[in-house]
């Protein structure tokens, strides 16, 4: 009896173990387990993921196939050109209109890791004028983005940017999705995009 005990808390304990396990959602070759919305263009280039402004300089989108709710996703981004952008998080999307909460990333004093809500209210949180200056505008950046429930905690190359607890985020539900904003002129490389889903 006690042998099968120990046996059940073995196998638990690794079952936990390896649901806390990061995984890729980019494998630096392809866009597999990816969807273009839009006509902005998105391809890899040296084993990073590109977004760049098409022709018609319209907003563009790249979701995952799969819906995330409690996660910690971690990533790496670049900016080149005019680098508007963002992480949006329990998103869905009809044609490039897209509903959920970004997680911002932009050009200098323009809010990197601030939280935006699209069709709705707008800015819910920006991050402090000190916060802004920890955005390398020339380097690689790292964000990591906390989500359980109703709160959300953002963090760029190691400093805590913002923190918000709201209802309507804690109700929703949806895909992580990268954006290319309206108006021409956007180049951003990702790379090292990983997912940690939470229970």
């Amino acid at each position: 009896m006690k042998k099968s005990a120990l046996l059940l808390l073995v196998l638990f304990i690794s079952s936990v173990t390896t649901a806390q396990k990061f995984k890729s959602l980019f494998n630096g070759k392809d866009l597999s387990g990816w969807n273009i919305h839009g006509t902005e263009k998105w391809y890899v280039e040296d084993g990073n993921l590109v977004c760049e402004s098409g022709p018609d300089k319209q907003y563009g989108y790249l979701s995952t196939d799969k819906q995330y709710k409690n996660f910690e996703l971690r990533l790496q981004f670049k900016l080149e050109a005019n680098g508007n952008s963002g992480v949006f998080i329990r998103s869905s999307i009809d044609g490039t209109k897209i509903n959920g909460w970004q997680v911002e990333v932009a050009p200098p004093d323009h809010h990197t890791g601030g939280i935006y809500e699209s069709y709705g209210r707008g800015w819910l949180i920006k991050p402090t004028p000190v916060a802004e200056k920890f955005l390398d505008a020339k380097g690689w950046n790292q964000m990591r983005i906390l989500v359980v429930n109703d709160e959300v905690t953002t963090w760029l190359n190691g400093y805590k940017m913002v923190n918000i607890k709201d209802e309507k985020i804690g109700a929703g539900n949806g895909f992580i999705a990268l954006q290319i904003h309206d108006g021409g002129g956007i180049k951003v490389r990702w790379k090292k995009i990983e997912i940690k889903e939470l229970n």
